[in-house]
């Protein structure tokens, strides 16, 4: 199945180093692409999904310390 993803946005945070990705939505699906190389593939998973992986950064569960 092929998706078109719209509204992609970049983080505020990007600082300009080409180390960023984007991320668009559909009804029911976030996708998340290298900024770099757009053309390369899009991840695209369910809201809930998006939503949990969030709620885990903001909570530091990913922190490499």
């Amino acid at each position: 199945m092929i998706v078109q993803f719209s509204g992609w946005k970049k983080s505020s945070y990007s600082n300009g180093g080409g180390n960023c990705v984007e991320v668009g939505q559909v009804p029911g699906l976030v996708g998340v692409r290298d900024t770099k190389d757009r053309e390369g593939g899009t991840l695209a998973v369910p809201n809930a999904a998006w939503s949990a992986f969030l709620t885990g950064v903001k909570a530091g569960e990913f922190d490499l310390s």
